[in-house]
């Protein structure tokens, strides 16, 4: 049984799994905060289905990218419950969270979340005949430069995530857009991908940004500035 946890962006989702059958899920898309709904989420739909913390064999969560308050809430609360139940803890990246969404769907997945400044969280990955195959690393890449390394590529094209809409604009409608029903990282995605990965112990688990938040950038030109 595999508990999964999402809350990267401004949605949030919790699954349960047990390697037959989604047993329960629970998905938000509001703007309530994270730190209030994540858990009595969790809590909830662990009742709903007569089961509790004992039964969950491993925790999966994405660790990264995403929103640096949304992941830091989500890794929090994991590690309360991992530890608290002595549980170990599958780390999971959210765009490959969010490619797991369309096992069963023939095509390259564009993973795509909003990281501002004109830039996209990404990465591809290709699903075939129920298989999703990394095809590379996870990066913060403009929209332009994403652009160009899309023309190499040949085939179907989905961009999902909630940095889909801009992507697919930007790229003047070229490629696919994904149905909404698949496009959010879902507890669900979390499970999937998580399934045949080694889990870790909770203390080893943290969060992956990619790039430096918001306040560190300005603290690191204002330093340049200070030598110029």
């Amino acid at each position: 049984m595999i508990l999964g946890i999402d809350s990267s962006a401004i949605t949030a989702g919790c699954a349960l799994y047990d390697g037959e059958k989604i047993i329960a899920e629970q998905f938000l898309n509001t703007r309530h905060t994270h730190s209030e709904t994540l858990l009595p989420m969790i809590e909830d739909m662990l009742k709903d289905a007569e089961l509790s913390l004992a039964d969950v064999d491993r925790i999966a969560v994405t660790n990264g990218p995403g929103s640096f308050t949304g992941l830091r809430i989500s890794i929090s609360c994991v590690k309360g419950m991992a530890f608290g139940a002595k549980i170990s803890v599958v780390p999971i990246s959210t765009l490959e969270a969010i490619a797991y969404n369309f096992i069963g769907v023939d095509g390259i997945i564009c993973s795509c979340m909003d990281a501002r400044l004109s830039q996209v969280y990404n990465a591809l990955f290709k699903s075939e005949n129920g298989v999703i195959t990394r095809l590379c690393e996870d990066r913060a890449i403009k929209l332009a430069d994403l652009s160009e390394k899309l023309k190499d590529i040949s085939g179907r094209i989905i961009f999902a995530g909630d940095g889909a809409v801009l992507a697919y604009e930007f790229t003047e409608k070229k490629y696919e857009l994904s149905p909404l029903v698949l496009r959010y990282q879902r507890g669900i995605g979390v499970c999937l991908a998580a399934w045949d990965k080694a889990a870790i112990d909770p203390a080893a688990l943290m969060p992956s940004y990619l790039r430096l938040s918001q306040a560190e950038r300005e603290k690191l030109n204002r330093e340049r500035e200070e030598k110029i």
